[in-house]
């Protein structure tokens, strides 16, 4: 067997990269020793806050999706204190998210609760070899920078000098609890929103994946648990779209930009907030998958078949072969009573999907996608028959 059929079989284990990950945890426990003094719990809630801004503010809604503007000063400044969660560095994270918006939920994404499982999702996926190397042209806007590609190089110095910072001011309690405990909270409130975010939750909008809100997952993560509004427009610097989705990354983007520190904060269109806008192709046809993948294909090509006389089953062998590749086309040649009515597929859609004004669109290319699959499998049945 060559090494590289081994490494394509061995692309989700856990590799040395994650014991790091698993000491801080295990260190987390340190506490008996240590004891918890008031100034490394209070280091710790503030530390936690002001990351949790950092990685909102900064890898997410900064780097992986330009949704302002700042000075580079201020962009290096949200980079390290990003990177001092010890989350990877801010390259390697924008280049990820970005993949994840471009494949959500698809078997092309890096962590869909759908394909992988949660376990994977949540937190599995980081340690997966396939996903240790950056795509730095997915980043090229970033790795222009020459202090992003060196924090990018010493990706875990900022998370060591903050550390440092917090046993200097409050000793081993400090270390423990204020950096330890925080980081952990930090990691897997973050990690949240790639996997609980798309499993419980409400669909306001047609998005094509999983991505839902979360108000407990904003609370925890100062508005990245408005997932859903963030899917349907991602460009946007506010996730709450609504005046009672609280946001606190936005309210103090917000206060930043009164102050000229940041500046040009994108908003959602009006016919986006409230969901009146036509849906883009890639979310229809993604939504049309979904839609089609709730119908059987075997089985209707099965229960086609079954009620079709000796004579029946002959014209539609005929007029499959002759259409060859696209045997789809023989199908409204032939009287399929057993075949899902596109009302069917209607019913089903409003049952499944947020309101949306393309929800015809999602329909009749659902519609289209399953005859495929029919006349697919239809085509196999006859070819064996």
């Amino acid at each position: 067997m060559s090494k590289l059929d081994v490494d394509e079989q061995h692309d989700d284990i856990v590799y040395p990269s994650a014991l790091p990950f698993a000491l801080i945890h295990l260190g987390c426990a340190a506490a008996f020793w240590s004891g918890i003094t008031w100034q490394a719990a209070v280091i710790g809630i503030a530390i936690y806050w002001l990351r949790m801004f950092a990685i909102g503010a900064g890898y997410h809604r900064y780097f992986s999706h330009r949704s302002y503007s700042t000075s580079r000063l201020f962009q290096f400044i949200l980079a390290a204190l990003a990177q001092s969660s010890a989350q990877k560095s801010v390259l390697w994270w924008a280049a990820k998210h970005r993949h994840h918006h471009l494949h959500s939920d698809t078997d092309r994404d890096v962590h869909s609760p759908r394909h992988k499982g949660f376990v994977y999702s949540h937190v599995g996926w980081i340690f997966a070899r396939q996903h240790d190397a950056t795509d730095l042209v997915k980043v090229a806007d970033l790795a222009s920078f020459p202090e992003l590609r060196w924090l990018h190089k010493f990706e875990v110095l900022p998370a060591i000098a903050l550390a440092a910072c917090c046993f200097l001011v409050a000793g081993w309690s400090g270390l423990v609890v204020g950096f330890l405990w925080s980081t952990v909270l930090l990691y897997h409130a973050t990690f949240c929103i790639n996997s609980l975010a798309h499993v419980h939750g409400r669909k306001r909008y047609v998005t094509g994946d999983d991505s839902r809100n979360n108000w407990l997952l904003a609370l925890l993560t100062m508005g990245e648990g408005w997932h859903n509004n963030h899917h349907a427009y991602q460009s946007s610097v506010r996730q709450g779209f609504r005046w009672w989705e609280v946001d606190m990354t936005f309210y103090i983007l917000k206060a930043l930009s009164l102050l000229g520190i940041v500046w040009d904060l994108k908003a959602p269109p009006e016919q986006v907030r409230r969901n009146q806008h036509r849906l883009g192709a890639r979310v229809i046809n993604r939504a049309a998958e979904q839609l089609a993948k709730r119908f059987n294909p075997e089985r209707i090509a099965l229960a086609i078949t079954s009620a079709m006389h000796s004579s029946e089953l002959s014209a539609l062998r005929e007029a499959i072969n002759e259409a060859k590749c696209h045997a789809v086309d023989a199908l409204p040649a032939v009287h399929l009573n057993r075949m899902p009515t596109r009302n069917e597929l209607l019913g089903r859609a409003q049952a499944m999907f947020a309101r949306t004004r393309s929800l015809d669109e999602i329909v009749d290319r659902a519609y289209h996608l399953l005859l495929e699959s029919v006349a697919a499998s239809l085509r196999l049945r006859l070819q064996a028959s």
